[in-house]
């Protein structure tokens, strides 16, 4: 059997490159591979990729809350660190419900609200208040609001870590500053003296939870690994 899989908003939170490796077991293996995002920019670098490790694999712009395929088109639909950023989160399940088929499943990985990530956006909220009216992404990572999003399903979750790796805490800052959505969106919305503030206080957090000693950046991240399985 031919599996088919879903990829939903995968390039705008993760390098191009990251989301390709994550796939490549599947389209190596046969599998249909559809890759989707809203930025069309990020589709075309992750087409760049795929190419490279010559992958056969369809990318198209999409939004997660409005997914341009027919209901039960896919076995699997995976997100990772991408669908828990959407402003909607009842309407974002839904649509990752809708088109994979019955006994099909929903891979997801999602920050848990206590892990390092969420402390980065806690730090950003003081600053650059979240939009009045929307949930925090952070629910995405417990085992009650992803029961709340698919009760029709079997829900099983288990916790990881990744471990960031930079060259130093100033590396990260420049990273995430230039490059991240989170960050560079609240570092834009600041004037310089609250820009240096946030700076200070994302540098302390990074040195309290630096594992890598003296010379290197070591900050391990709590999130959430789940598996979604669909009733027949």
């Amino acid at each position: 059997m031919q599996l088919t899989f879903a990829l939903v908003n995968e390039l705008s939170t993760s390098l191009p490159a990251t989301a390709t490796r994550r796939l490549q077991p599947h389209a190596r293996h046969f599998a249909e591979v559809t890759s989707t995002d809203y930025v069309a920019a990020l589709l075309e670098r992750g087409k760049e990729r795929a190419a490279a490790e010559r992958l056969d694999v369809a990318f198209r712009q999409a939004d997660a809350e409005a997914l341009p395929f027919a209901d039960r088109s896919f076995d699997i639909a995976l997100s990772t660190f991408g669908v828990m950023f959407t402003p909607d989160q009842e309407r974002a399940a839904t649509e990752m419900f809708r088109v994979v088929r019955g006994g099909g499943r929903i891979g997801l990985a999602n920050w848990t609200p206590d892990g390092f990530i969420c402390q980065v956006f806690k730090i950003i909220g003081r600053y650059v208040p979240p939009p009045a009216g929307i949930r925090s992404p952070a629910l995405w990572g417990t085992e009650a609001r992803l029961t709340e999003l698919f009760p029709e399903c079997r829900v099983k979750t288990s916790r990881r870590i990744f471990n960031f790796r930079y060259k130093s805490t100033d590396h990260w800052l420049a990273v995430f500053k230039n490059f991240y959505g989170p960050t560079h969106r609240a570092f834009a919305a600041l004037d310089t003296t609250k820009q240096a503030a946030l700076e200070a206080d994302l540098a302390g957090l990074l040195e309290r939870m630096n594992r890598g000693g003296n010379g290197s950046l070591v900050v391990p991240s709590e999130y959430l690994e789940v598996v979604v399985t669909t009733p027949l």
